[in-house]
């Protein structure tokens, strides 16, 4: 263990994590939209020695109803994949985990959009699988009502075994182009799916090269127990939100211990809760700057929020602000979310109100307050007491929060020996520590968590 060094996403919506990010002085209010702003950011956090750089995507611009979009900068911005391509050309190292659903996406177009990115940067691309969970979604894709939960991992577990398929589809050294013989790639070397299943039949081979890194990593959030089953299955690195140390270490030892079952190890999957922080030079100073965020906060803004993470099945906005959240139905949406949204609200006695300020700032992932020591001490613990292999970092407010993390949190990280001083290698893979997947059509050399 005293080897291994923490792993670290930076997550960058827009103006910053906090629902009312854009109202603060320090932020780019305009961000969502400006490719200069996005370029500031990852060279910051290519600073930071960061391993990738993390984008949430939507496929609406609802934010939990119609009420929080006239106020919320979260309801337009880039397209994940066409964004980092961008970027990748500015930068030299670090990752970009882009997220892609796999509800309302084909996987010969997916795969073939994420192999893109992953050649144009050089081995340093990674996909988020998420599986779309609103119906507001649905109704831009010609449904009245999102996909069922069940239907919609079932659906994905499919998928993602015909995208690594297709980016099989061609051996490592397929592209000879020998000028003289006339041979651009020798007979053989391609691998076309064939597939027919429940969900998808797809006949051709992939029309992009493989990768420096075979395929790009695989990224899958999900908490629900088909989530946490699929992302023992099939993903690398699990981004989780768990809220004390006891449910962090509970969720790491169970999705850990699903791998074996799959042929895999341990370490062939990271996990990375993500987590939001509020830096001041005392304690009072950065509790400070977290209230003053949420003072920020409209309340259509906040309950639009609220009613997303909480399923999207009941309108908080007819109830008392005050009062306690009612009885919520069961969802086809956030299942997890849900269940921590109400779980949240019981244990601490919260008004919705309150609910909402509690889930500005992260969206139910973790916060920590402080100084950068103290967010260096509960990064360490959550580290080394077998709750983490990494953190996706959630900062409040961009640039600004970024730049302390990098300035401040990172050397102190870095004084413990928990955290590089420089990058390992140039694919994302060798610098997440995780292997370079051999081609399944290599029979001899097939690995069992690849099939």
């Amino acid at each position: 263990m005293s080897d291994k060094k923490i792993r670290l996403g930076a997550f960058i919506p827009a103006s910053g994590q906090h629902i009312a990010s854009w109202r603060h002085t320090d932020a780019n209010a305009q961000g969502h939209a400006s490719f200069e702003h996005y370029v500031n950011i990852i060279k910051v956090a290519e600073r930071g020695l960061f391993d990738a750089m993390f984008l949430a995507d939507g496929l609406s611009s609802s934010f939990g109803g119609e009420s929080g979009v006239s106020r919320s900068d979260k309801v337009a911005g880039f397209e994940p994949l066409t964004l980092f391509s961008a970027l990748s050309v500015v930068t030299n190292n670090i990752g970009f985990i882009a997220t892609a659903s796999t509800t309302y996406e084909e996987p010969y177009n997916l795969a073939r959009k994420f192999a893109s990115l992953d050649l144009i940067s050089g081995g340093r691309g990674g996909w988020n699988l998420v599986t779309s969970a609103n119906d507001a979604a649905a109704r831009n894709f010609n449904l009245e009502h999102q996909v069922p939960h069940a239907q919609r991992y079932e659906r994905a577990k499919e998928f993602v075994d015909v995208a690594k398929t297709l980016w099989d589809s061609w051996d490592d050294d397929a592209f000879i182009a020998d000028k003289e013989s006339g041979v651009f790639a020798p007979e053989g070397v391609q691998h076309p799916p064939l597939h027919k299943g429940r969900f998808f039949q797809v006949e051709g081979a992939l029309n992009v090269p493989r990768s420096p890194q075979g395929q790009p990593v695989i990224v899958q959030a999900g908490q629900s127990e088909p989530g946490k089953e699929l992302a023992a299955r099939t993903a690398e690195v699990v981004f989780t939100a768990q809220q004390t140390l006891e449910d962090a270490q509970a969720f790491y030892r169970d999705v850990k211990s699903r791998l074996a079952k799959y042929g895999r190890n341990h370490d062939d999957l990271l996990i990375m809760p993500g987590v939001t922080f509020f830096i001041g030079e005392t304690y009072e100073e950065a509790k400070s700057y977290y209230d003053e965020l949420n003072s920020l906060i409209h309340p259509e803004v906040g309950l639009g929020l609220l009613t997303a993470l909480s399923g999207g099945e009941v309108d908080l906005s007819q109830f008392p602000l005050d009062e306690p959240l009612p009885e919520l139905p069961e969802t086809q949406g956030f299942v997890s979310r849900q269940n921590l949204m109400v779980e949240i609200a019981r244990k601490h006695n919260f008004t919705i109100r309150q609910l909402y300020e509690w889930a500005a700032g992260a969206r139910g992932h973790w916060s920590v307050i402080g100084t950068a020591a103290d967010i260096a001490d509960q990064l360490e613990i959550w580290f080394k007491e077998g709750a983490a292999d990494g953190f996706n970092i959630l900062p409040p407010v961009l640039p600004r929060d970024l730049s302390l993390f990098v300035d401040k949190v990172i050397p102190e990280l870095q004084r413990r020996g928990l955290f590089r001083t420089e990058y390992e290698g140039k694919t994302l893979r060798e610098n997440l520590g995780l292997s370079r997947p051999v081609n399944q059509y290599n029979v001899s050399t097939k690995v069992t968590n690849f099939a």
